[in-house]
């Protein structure tokens, strides 16, 4: 019996330094080291037989290490959006024929509300994991794969979403 215990707890925790951190998997994910982050929440759908789905982590800061490395990286870019990003993140809406519509937000919880914030100051990052070499624009294809990054210069709040369809 002692040995099963020591076998099981040996399993254990061999499983647990395997696990990935929040703090690991953004930085994997916007190519940042967010080691220094708290996390703030998480949350995530993917799952099911092709994996679809959104997953969100949401870390803060104490000091500005991640933001100079947002502002040294070239794939960061500063507020506001481009009308692509603006699109998938918070969606659009109007009216047409005197019929109101709305199309997105993309990165959107169970209820249709999105997963970030509109932020005034800060800097946005999109990557889109389906680029196509057939030139399609990523609002122009069936399904969406990217990754997004947001962080909050007023908070110092980084936001990690990354969405699969």
């Amino acid at each position: 019996v002692a040995l099963m215990v020591v076998i099981v707890l040996s399993l254990t925790s061999l499983t647990a330094c395997g696990a990935k951190t929040p703090q690991d998997i953004v930085s994997e994910a916007l190519g940042l080291d967010a080691s220094g982050g708290s996390e703030v929440s998480a949350s995530d759908t993917h799952g099911g037989f092709h994996g679809d789905g959104t997953s969100c982590i949401v870390l803060t800061f104490q000091d500005d290490a991640v933001l100079e490395q947002i502002k040294a990286n070239a794939d960061w870019n500063s507020l506001p959006m481009d009308e692509t990003t603006q699109f998938l993140v918070y969606g659009i809406s109007g009216e047409e024929n005197h019929t109101a519509y709305q199309i997105g937000p993309y990165l959107s919880d169970s209820n249709g509300n999105p997963l970030v914030p509109e932020v005034q100051n800060g800097y946005y990052f999109l990557l889109d994991r389906q680029a196509e070499d057939d030139g399609k624009d990523i609002l122009e294809r069936n399904s969406f794969n990217f990754t997004f990054g947001l962080y909050d210069t007023d908070t110092n709040t980084l936001y990690c979403c990354e969405l699969d369809t």
